[in-house]
């Protein structure tokens, strides 16, 4: 018995040390030393504030900023901890009616805007935490941002696309405007 469970525990600290101290901080390291603005959370901080990161979405509300897409988190969105799929289907009706309200919802926010609402401002993502919108969604907020700003359209369009985001490697993914960055932006144009 004793042959049997010596080797078993020397194998099992072993490999405890080395998956669970070793190579987490080898990993950490690295990434510290290739990548320390991701590592950390790739967190934005202006006047010494953390006001968000570029990797999770947050949640604005004003009509003075651009929305981004509606969070599948739970009671709190763009929580990260409450990270998950809403896991509605298209034929499930309260997809339908979420959808429905947030259309009216975005109508009632700028109602000379005629525009087909593009569907990531109707529909949460995978994730529920998206920091990006499509050009087209962030396109359609310029007229209600314009006003509530009092800046001419044309200026909220040219921040759009100065701030827009090509497909990665050109291939993947289309383009898009992260909603936080964007958001600084207007603050600045002030």
């Amino acid at each position: 018995m004793k042959s049997i469970l010596r080797p078993a525990f020397v194998l099992f600290a072993a490999l405890t040390v080395i998956c669970c101290v070793l190579y987490p901080y080898a990993v950490t390291g690295i990434a510290q030393l290739a990548f320390a603005g991701e590592a950390e959370g790739s967190l934005v901080q202006r006047d010494g504030k953390t006001v968000g990161s570029t990797l999770i979405g947050q949640a604005f509300s004003s009509p003075n900023y651009f929305w981004g897409r509606p969070s599948a988190t739970g009671p709190m969105p763009n929580n990260a901890a409450l990270s998950s799929g809403s896991n509605l289907g298209p034929t499930n009706p309260a997809l339908v009616d979420a959808v429905k309200g947030r259309i009216e919802a975005l109508k009632a926010a700028d109602p000379d805007n005629t525009a087909p609402v593009p569907v990531d401002l109707v529909t949460a993502s995978a994730s529920g935490l998206d920091p990006e919108i499509s050009v087209a969604a962030a396109h359609y907020q310029a007229g209600r941002i314009a006003r509530e700003r009092k800046l001419a359209v044309e200026e909220v369009r040219s921040l759009i696309d100065l701030h827009s985001e090509t497909p990665s490697l050109g291939i993947f993914g289309e383009p898009r405007v992260n909603v936080l960055a964007l958001n600084l932006a207007l603050d600045q144009k002030r």
